[in-house]
């Protein structure tokens, strides 16, 4: 498999905004830069990997529109994945995962 792009998968409550669901947190403004600055220079793609949904996710995509950074998708797998895998999947691929629930595993099962 070869995709063009790389991708990152980018949780909204408490990572790119302090965690006051269903409210929306104050940015994370070092996060949120980065991201801008991944996506223009190396030409990555990113996904908003979220629960909200319905209005609180037109509100966290609104939010992150003042603040520069637009997704190339929302919830779902890019198209390119999508033809890859031949079909959808509820599991997002990405290359990397960004999410203030993150667990690294440093150690072999």
């Amino acid at each position: 498999m070869h995709l063009e792009n790389k991708i990152i998968a980018v949780d909204f409550d408490g990572t790119l905004c302090a965690n006051r669901w269903p409210e929306i947190g104050r940015p994370n403004l070092e996060l949120i830069n980065n991201l801008i600055l991944v996506k223009k220079e190396c030409q990555v793609k990113i996904i908003l990997w979220t629960c909200r949904r319905d209005e609180l996710l037109k509100d966290a995509i609104d939010f992150c529109k003042i603040y520069g950074l637009e997704f190339d998708t929302v919830n779902e797998n890019l198209p390119e994945v999508i033809e890859w895998m031949h079909g959808d999947s509820r599991k997002i691929y990405a290359d990397w995962y960004i999410d203030d629930r993150n667990c690294a595993v440093t150690q072999s099962f």
